[in-house]
This record gives C-alpha cells, structure tokens and sequence, in this order.
C-alpha cells in the first residue's frame, strides 16, 4: 500500500518535469468542455493506457515494441487531425465525417454544442496515453526495473497505474483553472475562437516534437534534480527507500560483530542449470556457511568484485565455505550459457555457479543489483548482506565469524587481494562518467541531431557533446538493447571522466569486427586498454565487456571514439573506473 502511495505522489510531480510539455496541448485542448464528461474521460483513458503499454514495454520482447510503435504513430495521425480541427472547425465536418461518427466527434463547435463526447475524450485519453514519455526519475525507474526483472504481474500494472492517476490528477486540477480561464476569455469578443486556434497550433507542435523524438531526448536531458529529491524524500518519507550498501553491523568489545538474523535463506529452486557443481539445495547447505553472489559477466562492478570472491573460495573451502555465484543476465547475450561459461574461463571462477536466467532465486531474495553477496550461517539464516563493490575486509571479517560460530575455525589466512587489468578496482576520486546504455530503453544523454530512430536503420551525425554526452556517426539500427552498425565505418564518440572506460560489445552471428580508437582525436598510445593496442586497434571477437581506455597519467575530461572497421558490431552500454 505505501509502494502504491510513492508510485502516485512520483505521478504528481510529473506536471513539473520537462518531458510533460509534448502532451500538455492535447489535454488543455479540451480545457473549455465540461469536466466530467469530456476531462475526466480523457485522463482516464490516458492512465489506463499508459499503465499498459508501460506494462508491456517493461516485459516484453521485441513484438511489445513494434505493437508500440505501430500505436505511436496511429495515435500521432490521430491527434494531429485533432489539432487541424480546432484549427479548421470546419474541416471535422466536411472533409472528416465518416472517422467523426465512428469514434464520436473529437472536437465539436464550441459555440453550437452543449454535448461534450464521452468517447471522443476516452479516445483522445488513449492516444495521448501512447504517446506519453515520461522523465524516468527515481520512482518510475524503480517501478520499472522491477518489472523488467520480476515480470508482469498485477503489482506492476497496479504501481503504472498509480503512477499515471498521480499524473491525471495533477493535471485535472490544472483542467480546471484552466477551464476557469477558458470561460473568461470567451466573455471577450472573439478571444474563444483564437484561444482555440493557438490550442490547435500548440496541438500540432506537440505531434511534431513526439514525432522527432524530442520527448525521449531533449526534455529528457533537462534537468530533474530538483524532482528526483523530491521523490527520493517522499520515499524515504513513508519507508520505501531503496536498500543501502550493506547491512548496519556494530562491533563488541571483543571485537566480534554483532551480526542480526535478516531472515532465512530462500529456496534455490528454478534455476537451470549448475556449472562447476551438481545441483545444490538449500537443505544440502545445511551445516555450511554459504555466500551467495549475485553476478552478471559484463558487469563491470562484478567483474571487479569477482577477485574478492573467488580468493575466499580458494582461503575458506576447506573450511567449510560454500560459494555460490548465481548468473541473472542483464542483456540478452548473457543468458547463452557457452558465454557465461567461456568468461568463468577467463575470469578464473572455479566455484559453483547456477544459471538463473529466469531470476527465480533473483526473486526469492528480492535482490535488486549486480554485484549483491548475501552471507548465509551454517543453520540456513542471512546474516548479512552487501551490494555493490568494496568493504572486502569486513565481508571476509563475516565469513571467518560465521564459520568459527559453526565451530570451524579458520584455517586459511586473511588478506589483501591483488587485482589487475580490468579486475582492478575503480579510480573512485577521479570518476565522474555514470554507466551509460545504448538502447533505447534505457539511453541517456544522447546528442546527435534527432535523437534515436527506435528499431530501423538511420544515418546519425555526430553531436556536439558536454561532459558524459555521447553520439553515434554512420548507419545504425537502434534496437531496446544496443545498436547495431549496419556498415562499414560506424562510430560512436563519448564525452568522459575518468581512469578508465570499457564497452559493452558483440556482433552479429559472432563475426569478427574490428576497431579503432581515438582519444583527443590520437591514438591512445600507453592509455590504451587491455583491448585495444597503443595505435587503438582491436576487434570484437564475442559478447563481453572490453576494456579500451586506461589512462596512465593525470585523469581528466577527454573525448573518445572508436569507429568500427567492418559491420555487425553490437554496442550496449558504456562503464567506467
């Protein structure tokens, strides 16, 4: 019930964001009619329908997103001759009779009506629902990401759609000033009828700015910093904050840690398959202490993590330490278990790992990121957890007290961990680059001129870019995950803080692509990465994480690019370190 509340007060906060703008005409065009008949239908057909699409998009696969766009651009066509009627009143009754009397009239004469059409408004509600885009802030992403990794369900509908009331009731109440408004202008001669021509122009403008894309681009890059505290307040505010980095242990005088009981471990059940290991149970672990770590293989943070964790396999084992990695993908190339296998290999994991390509442990711990390590005692109950990476001296100082509780005092010796290459952890003081996806799902900062054409090759120009703005260049298709080079030359160019920079990449039917890199326009030289050499060369040769940059000297805000030599590469998301 509090979830519900947060979704619906993030809702009401949309009215202040920039990404509303687009949609405001197609509401305040119907500002003049009578509130419950014409208003009411329409915000409600636009929350109904913006709880369902958003359903859809979060779960779906690519059939979601043709079936969203095909209903994108009916319901543009729709609104645009929305727009020419207010402007042309007489065009709804000439040129358009046969669509007026199959949806109800969507605009009639202001002067000679005094019906307002219920379905006209519901129908005009639906259109403006497809087309709504609204600023992710923290709410809806947390919605949102739920969804995509819990999958549809009554809960994820229900929360969209708190979501949207919130917005339809703060813009109903802005509907009725406006009406207000309205009514007072048509006491002055002639005021109605222009009042209804700007609604028209501004009706039209705003088809124009969703048909460019300027709702999911431009508005989205304004900033929101002063909404997203907001919502992160009321959050907090009623208990819904998203969970910390670890959980809150104090120290006793004997200096053990004081270490609660969370809960008891979840099942193992619903994964599909188990490397390094025959199927393990959570009754088999009974009398072990287990640390459970939630991983992806192109994660940048696991990857770095994964040092940590495969040292206290190799210290603790012997000691009664069972470690578990359990794989929930986050791209879709993860979930091809040669991969995940093959990067085991490179990365050195030689514990157990299960394959939870359908998140079902995921869910049973309701985890919610990549890396997250859970710390199980011998008698099956989680005893403390941590997300993200760093604080490896007090998760090692947890692993050797459960095992000495269960009465298997430590055998191995507790240290430091050398990392290197990519494992090597980040240049934290120095980092000012956020992990930046590709696809259109969940791009951000994205420059060049007319922002992402969804699902269909399109010639891109480069942007000029601020710091942690990117570009593409040359023919791509832009799909929900990556974007694909459909040709020779491709580039993409990164405005960056910090020591290092890694890419996401594949290639179509794993062909190999080669590449090069510039940064500053040069070639890296010592800053080049572990895949590339000092003259910025490399290829693509599978689906994972490739280090391109990392720079030897003073850190600071450079530009880089990397053109592709062939076509077929799949570029997904940038990290940095």
């Amino acid at each position: 019930m509090l979830l519900l509340l947060v979704a619906y007060l993030g809702g009401v906060l949309t009215i202040v964001s920039p990404c509303i703008l687009p949609v405001l005409p197609f509401v305040f065009a119907r500002a003049n009619r009578s509130f419950w008949r014409s208003s009411l239908p329409m915000l409600a057909g636009m929350a109904v329908t913006f709880a369902g699409v958003a359903t859809l998009a979060a779960v779906g696969g690519g059939w979601a997103v043709q079936a969203n766009q095909a209903g994108r651009w009916a319901a543009m066509i729709l609104l645009a001759f929305f727009g020419l009627t207010l402007l042309f009143p007489a065009l709804a009754d000439r040129a358009m009779q046969p669509l007026v009397r199959l949806g109800g009239r969507l605009s009639e004469r202001a002067e000679g009506e005094e019906r307002d059409s219920i379905t006209g408004s519901l129908l005009l509600g639906i259109a403006t629902g497809l087309l709504w885009a609204p600023c992710a802030g923290p709410i809806l992403g947390l919605i949102l990401t739920g969804a995509a990794l819990n999958g549809a369900s009554a809960s994820t509908t229900l929360l969209l759609l708190a979501y949207a009331l919130g917005a339809a009731t703060s813009l109903a109440l802005a509907l009725l000033i406006g009406g207000r408004v309205f009514k007072a202008m048509k006491r002055s001669l002639g005021a109605g009828q222009w009042a209804r021509r700007v609604l028209g122009l501004l009706v039209l403008v705003g088809v124009g700015a969703i048909a460019l894309g300027l709702d999911t681009t431009t508005l989205a890059r304004l900033s929101t910093a002063q909404t997203d505290a907001i919502e992160r307040a009321i959050a907090s505010g009623v208990g819904q904050d998203m969970p910390g980095g670890s959980s809150e242990v104090s120290q006793g005088a004997d200096g053990q840690l004081n270490l609660p009981v969370e809960r008891e471990m979840p099942p193992l059940d619903g994964i599909t398959q188990w490397l390094n290991s025959n199927p393990l149970t959570r009754e088999s672990l009974r009398g072990r202490v287990v640390l459970i770590d939630f991983w992806t293989y192109s994660c940048i943070n696991c990857i770095r993590s994964i040092p940590y964790v495969q040292a206290w396999h190799e210290r603790y084992a012997r000691d009664g330490l069972v470690v578990i990695g359990v794989h929930a993908p986050e791209f879709a190339f993860e979930r091809d278990v040669a991969n995940v296998e093959r990067s085991m290999r490179d990365l050195g994991i030689t514990y157990p790992v299960a394959i939870d390509n359908e998140f079902a442990v995921w869910r049973a711990f309701a985890n919610r990121y990549w890396p997250a390590h859970y710390f199980i005692d011998a008698e099956g109950r989680v005893r403390y957890h941590h997300f993200g990476e760093g604080d490896y001296e007090r998760s090692e100082q947890v692993i050797r007290q459960l095992l000495a509780e269960a009465g298997r005092n430590p055998t191995g010796t507790a240290g430091p961990v050398r990392a290197q290459g990519v494992n090597m952890g980040a240049a934290r003081d120095t980092l000012r680059s956020p992990e930046t996806y590709i696809g259109f799902a969940r791009a951000e900062h994205f420059v060049s001129p007319g922002g992402q054409v969804r699902d269909r090759q399109s010639t891109y120009l480069a942007g000029r870019m601020a710091l942690n703005d990117w570009s593409l260049v040359g023919d791509w298709i832009v799909r929900a995950e990556h974007a694909e080079a459909t040709a020779r030359g491709g580039r993409i160019a990164f405005r960056f803080h910090a020591r290092d920079l890694h890419l996401v990449m594949g290639s179509l039917n794993g062909m190999r692509v080669r590449y090069r890199i510039r940064i500053d326009g040069q070639t890296p030289g010592p800053d080049a990465g572990m895949d590339a050499n000092a003259a910025g060369e490399g290829a693509v040769t599978g689906e994972r994480l490739y280090q391109l940059i990392r720079q030897r000297g003073a850190v600071r805000e450079r530009t880089f690019e990397i053109e592709f030599l062939d076509p077929g590469v799949r570029a997904f998301a940038f990290t940095f370190g």
